[in-house]
């Protein structure tokens, strides 16, 4: 599937002060919505959507809402169908806010974006992208097939706990499990895939990637990668992962978050887009396999499907 256009690129930065009220990103609960735009009101930055049905905080109805990024209200057009984040404050009395937008269907015929997106389906094959890795060594997506490989994106500097941090946590929660079972363990691999390469050298992805996994001795990366890809390769891998990132004033790096698990046979199993993912997500998808309650089951499931697609038989215990 291609995402018709790519309108606003936004995660580790807010381009506008915070507003009177409003909470720091930290203190948003994230939740996916998916509408239909019926105007948009320059005068209180506001973008009117017919949406549907938010599980577990709205029913479908037509409603405004404030952008967390203003400038962008001027791409978006009436007809267009759009998926966003949204951003609901711990703060009762803080706006509503929609971030990370992406137009999936264009309501203006002569609207042509600049890039394309692809949004990872199951059953996709996944390009042989290159990196470098921690260590400065060259790899290549191809060389994890006959694993499940489970690939997210982050940049080492991203400041705010919701997004780069938090992901790389849910990782170490991923590799925590894998490693209790050593059948399972050797037929899965982790990969983070920084998009800074400006910054984040081999020096700083592995000083980096230490502080998560607990150690720099030698084989503890062994089971997890953190790598950058060049310019060209980053743009390729951004449009097929769906990543949305810019540069923004301060330095930092605006940008939307991705998750993809990839089955030994080198094809899309699950796409995790944001920073929440649920049980249920899971248990819907995979009968027979008990679920319980930390987040980091979420992915751990995911690979013990992927793997047993391949007939590995790996037990989850």
């Amino acid at each position: 599937m291609l995402v018709a256009g790519f309108v606003l690129l936004a995660g580790c930065h807010s381009s506008q002060p915070n507003a009177p009220g409003e909470s720091t990103a930290q203190n948003f609960k994230v939740y996916k919505l998916r509408g239909k735009v019926v105007r948009t009101d320059a005068a209180s930055c506001e973008v009117t959507l017919n949406h549907d049905a938010i599980p577990g905080f709205m029913d479908a109805m037509t409603m405004p809402y404030k952008l967390k990024d203003a400038n962008i209200l001027s791409e978006l057009h009436p007809g267009d169908v759009l998926t966003a984040d949204l951003l609901v404050s711990q703060d009762p009395n803080a706006d509503v806010l929609l971030d990370h937008i992406v137009v999936i269907a264009q309501g203006k015929p002569d609207y042509r974006p600049a890039v394309s997106y692809h949004v990872p389906a199951p059953g996709d094959a996944v390009p042989d992208f290159r990196l470098r890795n921690q260590d400065g060594r060259p790899i290549r997506l191809a060389q994890f097939k006959g694993k499940a490989l489970l690939i997210t994106f982050i940049y080492t500097r991203c400041p705010l706990p919701d997004f780069c941090p938090r992901v790389t946590h849910n990782f170490v929660e991923v590799n925590r499990e894998l490693a209790s079972n050593p059948a399972l363990y050797a037929r899965a691999h982790l990969l983070c895939v920084s998009f800074d390469p400006q910054h984040d050298t081999p020096e700083r992805l592995r000083a980096y990637g230490a502080q998560y996994i607990g150690s720099d001795a030698e084989g503890a990366f062994d089971h997890w990668d953190f790598a950058v890809p060049d310019e060209p390769v980053l743009k390729q891998m951004a449009q097929y992962f769906d990543v949305g990132m810019s540069d923004a004033a301060d330095g930092s790096i605006t940008h939307t978050l991705s998750t993809t698990l990839i089955g030994p046979d080198g094809k899309v199993v699950r796409f995790y887009p944001g920073n929440e993912w649920t049980v249920e997500q899971v248990c819907s998808r995979r009968k027979g396999i008990a679920c319980r309650e930390r987040l980091s089951k979420v992915f751990f499931f995911g690979i013990v499907r992927a793997l047993n697609l391949i007939g590995f038989g790996a037990r989850s215990g």
